[in-house]
């Protein structure tokens, strides 16, 4: 590292992590090793059954297999590093790998936003417009709609990790598990109130307006269901777009909670708050996609009967 003007140049990051508790270091290891494990399993499952069995050539289960495949990708992109940290005594993160984990974290995060998005508009259709269902979720529109949300998130996860690395540090700690863009910018010797603006406003055109959409598609959605007259026909309507408002609800109540929560005033709990900061982290980055595939699972017929159905055919090949 060079020394200029109160700067320096950073070649490497020091993942503080749980470094000061290492009791808990290795109970965690063998919690979020599992909890990975699960997730490939899981995930996997579901990518497997959405191709194979031809009844869930749909695009709801097409956008499914999409979140499955993002939540791979997002878990992939942070937990080795967050598992080899707990057993090395050296915990750093070279600044390329920092960028490039940044970069995917950030992009699959943005991209798991609009394609929530997407699902909750064929929902929409789907319930509120059922007869024009299969001319407007055709083929020719429901995988454009899906290669779109992978290059929205990755231009917003471009955008925002090149503002944060022209920035000149004056540190090499980052007191978090993995590099996230905030813990970076913590970093930053200049003013970066350019930088937070910017930032500001790409997550609040590829973070706040697919929440606003979701939010929007229910509230009609809500309505139609209200106005089936049977009872049975609105729990089935219902059933529908359970599973998915689960995930939004989980999804973005730990994003709310993870960076809208009050900052403790009182010092003395700073200890509790910042182990309590790096736990939310990680429900957000494993615990969440660890749940999607269960909470589509139990509340779809079509998945289990699926899984099943794969199930049996490999028992009786064998």
């Amino acid at each position: 590292m060079e020394n200029a003007n109160q700067t320096v140049s950073v070649t490497e990051f020091i993942l503080l992590g749980l470094s000061a508790h290492p009791k808990l270091e290795k109970t965690f290891f063998v919690l979020i090793l599992l909890m990975y494990l699960v997730i490939l399993l899981g995930n996997g499952i579901l990518i497997l059954v959405t191709a194979l069995d031809s009844r869930l050539h749909t695009p709801m289960y097409f956008f499914l297999g999409n979140l499955s495949f993002l939540d791979i990708c997002y878990t992939t992109s942070s937990v080795p590093l967050i598992l080899d940290s707990f057993l090395t005594p050296r915990k750093t993160v070279s600044f390329s790998a920092c960028v490039v984990q940044m970069f995917l974290s950030f992009a699959m995060g943005a991209t798991e936003c609009v394609l929530l998005g997407m699902m909750a508009f064929d929902r929409y259709v789907a319930i509120c417009n059922p007869l024009r269902y299969p001319v407007v979720m055709s083929k020719a529109a429901y995988v454009p709609m899906a290669a779109g949300s992978w290059a929205a998130g990755s231009a917003a996860s471009m955008v925002q990790t090149s503002l944060a690395m022209r920035l000149p540090f004056c540190g090499n700690i980052i007191n978090h598990f993995t590099c996230e863009i905030l813990a970076v910018l913590k970093l930053a010797c200049a003013d970066i109130s350019t930088n937070v603006i910017s930032m500001g406003v790409t997550n609040v055109i590829f973070l706040g307006v697919p929440v606003l959409f979701i939010f929007v598609s229910y509230i009609f959605i809500l309505a139609t269901i209200l106005r089936i007259p049977s009872a049975e026909g609105r729990r089935k309507a219902f059933s529908t777009c359970s599973a998915h408002l689960v995930v939004v609800v989980v999804f973005y109540g730990t994003i709310l909670f993870m960076y809208g929560k009050p900052k403790s005033r009182d010092p003395l709990g700073a200890d509790k708050q910042d182990i309590s900061d790096k736990l939310t982290s990680l429900f957000y980055g494993v615990v969440t996609p660890m749940l999607n595939p269960i909470i589509y699972s139990l509340r779809n017929k079509d998945v289990k009967a699926a899984v099943r159905n794969l199930v049996s055919q490999k028992c009786f090949t064998q």
